[in-house]
């Protein structure tokens, strides 16, 4: 069973290929508020191109609110680019290449295939809010294709979590 990373400590490191020919790292953001790090199936998953698809309408707003999103899978270079082109993704980061070792180090769900047009082996889906001194501040894993988090009732609360200074929670550890 996964691990999912503790809120209130440093999240896992995470350093990806950008579709661009560049790369991104965790460590070197600087949001206003928080990085947004939406994990998704691939290429092969219908529900991941309309939970994308929200994204993007709602980028522009999240951005607004110091939230920077990047969309990242275990998909090839390949797969990645035609899922960014395919389903209008543009502006927002892709990256691509997570390992199998960097999905368990943030704690998420490992399938294998079970239908030819999808990976081998990829991540379920995850959201996950790392503020800007690297502390991780939400984790929302599934296991499943349709169990994630509302992007508008995320977006929703961005501001009040900043101007209460709402704090991240789960965080009590097992005695």
């Amino acid at each position: 069973m996964p691990t999912t990373p503790m809120p209130g400590q440093t999240a896992p490191t995470l350093n990806l290929p950008l579709i661009i020919g560049t790369r991104w790292e965790l460590s070197e953001q600087s949001p206003d508020s928080f990085t947004q790090i939406i994990v998704y199936r691939g290429l092969h998953c219908p529900v991941c191109k309309e939970y994308l698809g929200q994204m993007r309408k709602l980028y522009d707003d999240f951005l607004a609110k110091g939230v920077e999103t990047i969309h990242v899978s275990m998909d090839t270079e390949e797969r990645a680019r035609e899922a960014h082109e395919d389903w209008g993704l543009d502006p927002i980061p892709m990256a691509y290449g997570l390992s199998e070792q960097q999905a368990r180090d943030w704690g998420l769900y490992i399938s294998e295939s079970i239908k030819d047009e999808e990976a081998q082996v990829f991540a379920e889906p995850a959201v996950f809010w790392v503020r800007p001194d690297g502390e991780l501040y939400l984790a929302n894993v599934s296991n499943s294709p349709f169990a994630r988090p509302d992007l508008e009732f995320l977006l929703d609360k961005v501001d009040f979590i900043v101007e209460q200074a709402y704090p991240a929670r789960g965080t009590r550890r097992a005695a």
